[in-house]
């Protein structure tokens, strides 16, 4: 059931990303809700959920903007990949890991598109690519930060987590 809802929610996450992500633009920096949304999924819950959320995401992502079709599924693969040993490595401080996790990955996505529209589509000529990316990771950085912690200590609240006390 899990899964499915991770399909469900990247499906919505996706739609509203182009929907209403270029309304929401704030200069050049523009919002990578299913990125972000797909981080917190991955860090809170599982790294199957992460895998269905990026799977499914990055398709139609693919599908409703015209990109290379598994170009956005493949740069969501590799960051909720990362994401996940992040939130392994870090998992003591697990509700806070979305926060530099979405800068992080946000650059990677960001630049592992490019590289990928560029291997599969018109080359994109692009002056400055990281000054075109941090502005947007930055953004992330701040949707990260209203929606990470309160999404994963909810999800720790409802669960019963066997947890060792020092």
């Amino acid at each position: 059931m899990t899964l499915l809802l991770a399909a469900v929610g990247a499906t919505v996450t996706a739609l509203l990303e182009l929907t209403i992500g270029p309304y929401l633009r704030v200069g050049t920096a523009e919002p990578q809700l299913v990125l972000v949304i797909g981080i917190v999924v991955t860090v809170a819950l599982n790294l199957e959920a992460g895998l269905v959320w990026a799977f499914v995401g990055g398709l139609v992502l693919d599908v409703l903007a015209q990109r290379p079709l598994g170009s956005s599924a493949f740069a969501l693969l590799l960051s909720l990949g990362l994401a996940c040993l992040l939130g392994h490595w870090f998992a003591r401080l697990r509700q806070i890991v979305p926060i530099p996790a979405a800068f992080i990955l946000g650059v990677l996505y960001s630049m592992t598109l490019l590289l990928a529209f560029n291997a599969l589509a018109a080359p994109v000529l692009v002056s400055d690519p990281l000054g075109r990316v941090i502005p947007s990771a930055i953004y992330d950085v701040v949707i990260a930060t209203l929606t990470g912690p309160l999404a994963i200590s909810i999800h720790d609240r409802r669960t019963d987590l066997e947890r060792v006390d020092w």
